[in-house]
């Protein structure tokens, strides 16, 4: 006797770098999600996701669908990418209906008003990211604005990066399972959970000692911190420096490139130019110190 949660992985203006990531879990494997219980007693019965399943054109878009008209107020929502507002959404279209395009924003409104929970996935659905930067043109906007120009309020939960750690989406997922969906508490002021995006990058980073010190890598491959290069870590809410990526092989900054700040929502025109120093930005008082000192003594 295994529950099913049907879940329906909807693709707007995205790259598929989202979905990309979310099949290179490692524990547990794309596969295991697929053909095993996620924990005990519940699978996650993936119904529609376009990089993966087998069926295409109409008989996929049917089939997502019947999984709206069957299975209402029981199935997730997934959403990977913003959504383009401009021009009622014509410039993102996913099937037809009557022989007329249907845009994302049309099928998000859909597929959100029956749904149980909605899942933003990636900076683009949770922030509008790279999509939504400056200029714009398509009009791109987060998952929440859209259900609001909608009109729909819906349980939703953010899993921002570019892209996000796999462990963010399944372990946010894994805790609706067994907890529930999560608290007003359990999420940050951007719908973030705080078990993934609960510190700063700055916290944890094996090159804080350096930070403190004072001491700061002029160029690349140089030991130090890496904030002179333009470093986001001190304003990025993420768990990478414990986590890790490619099964806790390494991390960007592990391999000696600054963090870019891709789980913000200010993310990427707001953390623009990458490879630049912050400016007025509060930094711990201790490296600020002993940066000055180093200052003086030049």
């Amino acid at each position: 006797m295994v529950k099913e949660i049907p879940v329906i992985y909807f693709q707007a203006a995205t790259c598929s770098g989202c979905a990309v990531t979310m099949l290179n879990t490692a524990s547990p494997t794309i596969k295991n999600v697929l053909i095993d219980p996620l924990v005990p007693g519940v699978h996650i019965n993936l119904r529609f996701h376009p990089v993966i399943m087998a069926a295409s054109g109409e008989m996929a878009i049917e089939l997502m669908e019947d999984t709206v008209a069957r299975k209402k107020g029981e199935y997730v929502l997934v959403v990977d990418g913003a959504i383009s507002t401009a021009d009622g959404g014509v410039y993102a279209v996913v099937g037809e209906r009557g022989g007329s395009p249907v845009t994302t924003l049309q099928r998000v409104g859909e597929l959100a008003r029956d749904a149980m929970a909605v899942i933003a996935m990636g900076t683009c659905a949770s922030f509008g990211g790279i999509s939504a930067a400056p200029p714009n043109l398509t009009g791109c906007v987060p998952v929440k604005a859209a259900l609001e120009q909608k009109g729909i309020n819906k349980p939703l939960i953010n899993i921002p990066g570019c892209p996000p750690h796999p462990d963010w989406f399944f372990g946010t997922v894994a805790s609706i399972i067994l907890h529930g969906l999560p608290k007003p508490e359990d999420l940050d002021e951007h719908l973030r959970p705080k078990a993934y995006y609960g510190k700063l990058i700055h916290e944890n980073c094996p090159r804080r000692a350096y930070f403190d010190e004072g001491k700061f890598a002029r160029k690349f491959g140089e030991d130090g911190c890496l904030y002179e290069l333009g470093c986001k870590g001190p304003i990025t809410y993420a768990d990478c420096p414990l986590r890790r990526w490619n099964s806790g092989t390494n991390w960007v900054i592990g391999a000696g490139a600054p963090c870019n700040g891709c789980t913000q929502p200010e993310f990427p025109h707001g953390m623009a130019p990458f490879y630049e120093k912050l400016i007025d930005v509060d930094l711990p008082v201790v490296g600020a110190y002993w940066a000055n000192k180093t200052k003086e003594a030049n």
